[in-house]
């Protein structure tokens, strides 16, 4: 394994600090469409009066236009550039987030939510693998996790103007705000070029050099530049069908068993659902249901940059046990308060409260910050852009089915059955870390697609 560590890379700390941008604003806009629906769905089943199946609907389409998203934004990552694709993905989100506050009709507002759900699809297949391709290895885990934190932040950001706005019950103002970051995104992506991977796979080395000259020195460059060269070795031609080949199927069965087990230990079931969770609870009010939302986003914001400082530091492998515990045991203990909340009485609301905050840290440092961090990782270069939108893909149908039945199992078997599954489930993750996940702290891209196809890899 001698030749899986590189020596640190030179890189010019504008061009890293522009990388940054992409990656922060990004997940913002990520994490601010898929946060607001919490606050903004109190509000909108009001106006439409929806029904349960149709508020989980109003919820829950965003995730069928990500897995679309994510699909076609794969294939014209690869094909059309990383760039290219990251200022399709927010043109998307600009008609998106114009056409949502306008519904005149619950039809019109799921039809914006999907369009939205096509640019968060886009932008969460591409911008992952831009920073990737762009960061020296001794920094692209917190550069892609800074994409994560982000995220965390935008739902905060969502949560905190639905606190804001609750009062007045402003749902279209919610979604509206949207359009303010998808700009500035937009302004950044501008301003930088195509990844030199990207470049010298499409037999552009000329550009590629030039492009790798404008960010690091000479020495860094050469050895980007052999790095590529070794990824480009085994000849995997440009289809889906490449991911079932030899050189990167162990990829695709890591990335998309972690982007499952990430969506159905039950995250977003607390970012899409939180106020209805803590009014479940026994917080009375829609505003301090909202208000307890926001506490939990924070803490995702907080722990997040924990996992962020740590993932290069400590590997990712350990961050992944110690909050994946955390979690199960959260959800363990939710799950018996749920069942014993007549005993509780009062006392409950600020029991699930804690609980939430506890299993929001575990996973914001662990799951959150690591997942999408390996699946930007795993995959060969020729693939990426196509191995990426499937692990998207995977995690947005288990995204899409923990959100479209959440309300109807909490109806059918109960909230303590309900998160007692997801408990049992996020053990399940902690299997499937020890024997498949292997550690890629300070490994550079193409040696970690190499040894992907070791059997012995992951449990190293």
């Amino acid at each position: 394994m001698s030749n899986l560590r590189r020596t640190q890379t030179h890189v010019n700390p504008g061009f890293v600090a522009k990388i940054s941008c992409i990656a922060a604003l990004g997940g913002l806009l990520y994490g601010y469409d898929m946060g607001i629906i919490a606050a903004a769905v109190i509000y909108v089943k009001k106006t439409f009066a929806l029904s349960t199946f149709t508020e989980e609907l109003v919820v829950s389409v965003v995730l069928i236009g990500a897995m679309i998203g994510a699909l076609a934004g794969g294939s014209i990552a690869d094909r059309i550039g990383r760039r290219s694709t990251l200022i399709c993905a927010g043109v998307i989100f600009i008609l998106g987030s114009v056409l949502a506050p306008l519904s005149p009709n619950v039809v019109v507002l799921i039809g914006a939510r999907a369009i939205i759900g096509l640019g968060i699809g886009f932008t969460s297949v591409t911008a992952p693998v831009y920073v990737s391709e762009m960061a020296p290895p001794q920094s692209r885990g917190m550069l892609i996790g800074l994409y994560q934190f982000a995220l965390t932040l935008g739902i905060a950001v969502a949560d905190l103007v639905g606190y804001w706005l609750a009062s007045r019950e402003a749902w279209r103002a919610m979604f509206a705000l949207a359009a303010v970051p998808t700009f500035i995104f937009l302004g950044v992506i501008v301003t930088v070029p195509e990844t030199p991977r990207w470049l010298f796979a499409h037999g552009r080395l000329g550009d590629a050099e030039a492009v790798l000259h404008s960010y690091t020195d000479e020495a860094g460059a050469k050895q980007f530049l052999d790095d590529i060269q070794e990824g480009l070795k085994t000849p995997v031609e440009q289809s889906w069908a490449a991911l079932w080949s030899p050189a990167a199927r162990g990829a695709v069965f890591i990335a998309a068993g972690l982007t499952i087990l990430q969506q159905l230990t039950g995250i977003n079931t607390v970012i899409y659902y939180g106020p209805r969770i803590f009014e479940f609870a026994g917080i009375g009010t829609h505003k301090n249901a909202i208000f307890a939302t926001l506490l939990v986003a924070i803490m995702n914001v907080l722990a997040t940059v924990v996992g962020i400082v740590l993932v290069d530091r400590v590997g990712r492998k350990p961050l992944l046990y110690v909050g994946v515990t955390g979690m199960a045991a959260s959800l363990f203990i939710l799950a018996w308060g749920f069942g014993h909340k007549g005993a509780l009485s009062s006392s409950f609301g600020y029991m699930a409260v804690a609980l939430l905050l506890c299993y929001i840290a575990c996973f914001a440092l662990s799951l959150g910050a690591i997942a999408w961090i390996l699946v930007s990782e795993v995959f060969p270069l020729r693939v990426r852009g196509r191995g990426v939108a499937i692990a998207t893909l995977a995690s947005g149908l288990s995204n899409f089915a923990v959100s479209l039945t959440f309300l109807s199992m909490i109806k059918a078997i109960g909230d303590s059955a309900t998160f007692a599954i997801y408990g049992v489930l996020s053990v399940v993750t902690l299997v499937f870390v020890r024997f498949a996940v292997p550690e890629t702290c300070r490994r550079d891209l193409e040696s970690i697609s190499s040894y992907n196809r070791s059997p012995q890899s992951a449990a190293s």
